[in-house]
């Protein structure tokens, strides 16, 4: 859909405001309001699982899908620059707003989602660049203070208010109680949204890479994530 009419998901869908803030923040608030506070605590003080999973995400799937990247581009059935591309994606923290839906959907720990999510992308600060040298020999600057104030504003302050108005308004949470799989549903509309702009913004743009060599790219993490996830 996407690549049948870029400008709709990449300008006249508005998607710095709808997607970038608008989906993200519905999504966050959601999460506060079906979450118990209690919950996010268990989730911080388990400290083996949350570390085994830093590790795993930062180090196992990223040498992974960097040695796979590599045999493709030995066979020539991949151009070095979507190689590169796909470790550099490999080396970065995985989306909070992906991580709470799939999660949810999945019926999984969504506190430890959220927890492990974020903390995640802080480190990525930090380890990203690192991996990424060590992967490829190119250096990346983050914004430190960029990526706290995002983090801040569209997952700290919507699950705040989630939380608040779990706690103090009533019929606001007996409403999305009552409605609880229309708006679990909505949920992952809004992510189909967000990444639908997202391709929207890559085609508009253009690329100097062939589209059969995308699709093919899109393929190949789909094998990557099912080898990894058994």
């Amino acid at each position: 859909l996407g690549y049948a009419y870029p400008p709709l998901g990449a300008i006249y869908l508005a998607p710095n405001i709808t997607a970038t803030w608008i989906a993200v923040m519905f999504i966050f608030i959601l999460a506060g309001m079906g979450i118990k506070t209690e919950e996010f605590t268990k989730a911080f003080q388990r400290l083996r699982f949350n570390t085994f999973l830093q590790l795993f995400n930062f180090g196992a799937v990223s040498s992974i899908v960097f040695g796979f990247s590599r045999l493709l581009v030995a066979a020539n059935a991949l151009p070095q620059s979507l190689a590169d591309g796909m470790t550099i994606c490999a080396s970065l923290p995985i989306t909070v707003n992906m991580v709470l839906v799939l999660t949810k959907s999945a019926g999984g720990d969504e506190a430890a989602a959220i927890f492990n999510a974020a903390f995640g992308n802080l480190m990525g600060v930090f380890v990203s660049p690192a991996l990424i040298l060590g992967y490829l020999g190119v250096r990346g600057q983050v914004d430190l203070a960029k990526v706290f104030f995002k983090l801040g504003l569209r997952v700290v302050l919507p699950i705040a208010i989630g939380q608040f108005l779990q706690k103090f308004v009533t019929p606001a949470k007996e409403f999305v109680k009552k409605y609880k799989p229309y708006f679990k549903k909505a949920q992952e509309y809004c992510l189909v949204f967000i990444v639908y702009t997202v391709f929207c913004k890559t085609f508009y743009n253009g690329s100097d890479v062939d589209v059969a060599d995308v699709f093919l790219m899109i393929a190949l993490q789909f094998i990557i994530e099912g080898v990894v996830s058994k």
